[in-house]
């Protein structure tokens, strides 16, 4: 690939330089071109130059030389969708569908405060930066009343751990006294819902090409949201320029509930309300017929695939094959750890493709769309595909660099193969906006054993509210 120009430097002189060579590439571009061995070269926070072969000669302000011999580099993974603040709550309700798991967790959950929420999202994050994920999504839509700032408590984490951050905004107006879930003391009326949203994008969302916190307008869900403010969060997130993110058509019971109130499925309620469009994505997409994927399809509409969480919940197994072939957006999302208590994206690599194969018979996902998926796929459906999920020069770097020469992958003579069907393969290097993140498989920004015990007793705390009522 020829070089991209040189990213900002600081008027005088070129940015410093990271060249990583000798490894396998994955660069995930539109042909999904791949060097063995090939290099990539970091100019700042930008990717300068991929190839085959060792990287250019006479290259100035080169700070650093890896030698990726046994490594597989890719694009950082990108999360589309998560609940940071499930990490306390992890391995409860554990044999209960969809609606029995939240009527169980509402109530705990509605005790969170913003202490809680940053050490969750702290250890949410965590776990994935150390396992390749350069951009995560969260939809954090539990507000109880007096709980502090809570949207602010995970964009402060994410700024501590040097992760690319999509947060969303969510809400609930739907209580128990309305037919909803959650208590009534944990969800707002739309008028506040809507001018604590606007705040959030006012006070923190950064539209620039680099930018490291982009924020999304995302009511829960259509069973936990009234329909004024469907409409109304549409409106908004419009009137802003920003992303729009809920949950959609992620079990049988969802679309009875829809049909039954609204008198329609899912996705025409969706329409009915502004919520299809190529600036929304939807988390699971799990129950969608033939017409329900061609309108995702004809609109632009995303999906965030969250495979161990579906089969957490017995929720069923989305038809990401067809929406793939349909053109459907598909990125990859973990969902919450209480659904997917292993809190990492690499798991979703290979759950993806076997959930599909156990559906679709052998040809239904390979290891490549399996990576598309949870690289360039999940930044597509973030609106982030001009800027990151790919390794092309003039994109940011976020790249992560595999080691699969070790034990769990020495013999598996295709890289992406070892990375996709093998065992979680250690990260050497994780860059976001061309910083590290990790190195030889620790975090670089944050000390592991410290949040693991502040998580701990974080955790401890809210189980104990919750037993006192």
């Amino acid at each position: 690939m020829a070089a991209a120009p040189s990213p900002p430097g600081d008027g005088t002189t070129a940015p410093p330089r990271t060249v990583i060579e000798n490894c396998a590439v994955a660069t995930v571009d539109a042909h999904d071109t791949e060097h063995a061995p090939g290099h990539v070269v970091v100019a700042g926070n930008r990717i300068e130059s991929v190839g085959p072969g060792p990287a250019p000669t006479g290259l100035a302000h080169v700070t650093r030389r890896i030698d990726g011999t046994g490594h597989l580099v890719t694009p950082g993974l990108v999360n589309t969708h998560h609940h940071f603040y499930q990490w306390l709550t992890r391995g409860l309700a554990q044999d209960a569908n969809l609606f029995d798991w939240l009527t169980a967790l509402y109530p705990v959950w509605s005790r969170i405060d913003e202490r809680m929420v940053h050490t969750a999202a702290r250890a949410s994050l965590a776990m994935m930066v150390r396992g390749g994920v350069t951009t995560a999504a969260d939809h954090h839509y539990v507000f109880p009343r007096g709980s502090g700032d809570l949207l602010g408590a995970e964009i402060r984490a994410a700024r501590e751990l040097g992760v690319r951050f999509s947060p969303t905004r969510g809400s609930m107006d739907r209580g128990e006294s309305d037919g909803g879930l959650p208590p009534d003391f944990a969800v707002e009326s739309p008028d506040q819902a809507l001018a604590a949203t606007e705040e959030a994008i006012d006070t923190h969302h950064d539209p620039s090409f680099d930018s490291m916190l982009r924020v999304g307008v995302a009511p829960c869900s259509p069973f936990s949201v009234s329909t004024e403010l469907m409409r109304q969060s549409a409106e908004l997130a419009r009137r802003k320029g920003v992303r729009l993110h809920t949950h959609g058509s992620e079990t049988v019971e969802e679309e009875q509930f829809c049909k039954e109130l609204f008198g329609m499925g899912p996705t025409d309620y969706f329409e009915s309300t502004g919520w299809l469009g190529d600036d929304v994505w939807m988390a699971h997409c799990v129950h969608m017929n033939d017409t329900d994927i061609e309108a995702f399809a004809r609109t632009g509409t995303g999906v965030g695939h969250c495979p161990s969480s579906n089969a957490r919940l017995a929720a069923g197994t989305a038809r990401v094959p067809d929406m793939l072939r349909a053109g459907v957006p598909v990125g990859l999302g973990v969902d919450g750890t209480a659904s997917n208590e292993s809190g990492e994206l690499h798991t979703e690599l290979r759950n993806a493709l076997l959930v599909h194969r156990l559906a679709g018979g052998e040809k239904a996902l390979n290891v490549r769309q399996s990576l598309r998926l949870g690289t360039h796929g999940g930044a597509r459906v973030l609106g982030r595909a001009a800027e990151t999920g790919s390794l092309e020069p003039g994109k940011l770097a976020d790249l992560v660099l595999w080691r699969i020469d070790g034990l769990g992958h020495s013999t598996i003579a295709d890289p992406v193969a070892a990375l996709v069907l093998g065992p979680p393969a250690p990260v050497t290097l994780s860059l976001v906006n061309g910083r590290p993140v990790v190195e030889d498989g620790r975090l670089v920004t944050a000390d592991e054993d410290t949040i693991a015990r502040e998580a701990r007793a974080e955790s401890r705390r809210l189980a104990s509210l919750a037993e006192g009522g």
